[in-house]
């Protein structure tokens, strides 16, 4: 599943977009979802699949998509906002339609890894978290991505980049604009 594939306004608020209409899943994710959810012997097993699909279709975890989410699964709110709040692979928030995600873990710590976010966010004029102002890019520093021997690395949405150095990040970047 890739998140590179999402619409470039899917990480606008529906408000901002002047959309006051409700949030509606595509018939196909509605399939995905129904079909995750005869996997399992209880619903909430199939959370963490629905909540993937919501946010590739979305672009992130919004109060309104936990809503749609509880009342498509016949889950309590509670459990399907508890469950999107402890997995930080689901984004809380807005993010650009490239969500460089930095590990700043020990390992990648040790070779540079916040000084590597730090020179991604100069280079895109932004600062951690934000979103650029043409909706294209977000930078955020995470916890371990399991690639420590090729620190420092970066996920950019679904692809892992690694043993990261000034020159790669500069061509990674020219390729994403």
């Amino acid at each position: 599943m890739s998140s590179g594939n999402r619409s470039s306004n899917n990480h606008l608020s529906r408000a901002s977009l002047g959309d006051s209409k409700p949030l509606k899943l595509p018939a196909a994710s509605r399939e995905k979802i129904q079909k995750e959810l005869k996997r399992y012997e209880r619903r909430e097993s199939a959370l963490i699949p629905a909540l993937f699909e919501a946010q590739r279709v979305f672009g992130w975890i919004s109060q309104e998509v936990i809503d749609l989410l509880a009342m498509e699964m016949d889950i309590p709110h509670s459990r399907v906002a508890e469950v999107s709040d402890f997995y930080t692979m689901f984004n809380k928030k807005p993010v650009g339609k490239y969500h460089i995600q930095v590990c700043t873990n020990i390992s990648c710590a040790m070779v540079g890894a916040r000084e590597t976010a730090d020179y991604i966010c100069s280079k895109l004029k932004l600062k951690l978290e934000d979103v650029s102002s043409d909706g294209r890019f977000t930078v955020s520093q995470v916890e371990c991505l399991g690639s420590c021997g090729t620190a420092p690395m970066a996920q950019i949405n679904d692809d892992y980049h690694e043993n990261l150095t000034h020159e790669k990040i500069d061509k990674l970047l020219e390729k994403l604009k």
